[in-house]
């Protein structure tokens, strides 16, 4: 790594948008976790936790949906 590319990777991420920082850092628990478990002996699939999370997310926003209505 050159020794400016970390400098512009943290400059461009700076200027990302809230949105986009925060899109990005939920994109990639999955792989954090996937990882942090492959490390503990206990390996998942990437692919299971991110199936999870769409599943908990959904009935999240339904459920908000519902009680608003």
């Amino acid at each position: 790594m050159s020794d400016n590319h970390w400098k512009e990777a943290i400059i461009h991420w700076r200027n990302l948008p809230p949105e986009e920082q925060l899109r990005r850092h939920v994109e990639a628990i999955p792989r954090h976790v996937a990882d942090s478990m492959a490390m503990e002996g206990e390996p998942v699939s990437e692919e299971w936790i991110r199936k999870r999370l769409a599943r908990r997310i959904q009935r999240l926003v339904t459920s908000k949906a519902q009680s608003v209505s």
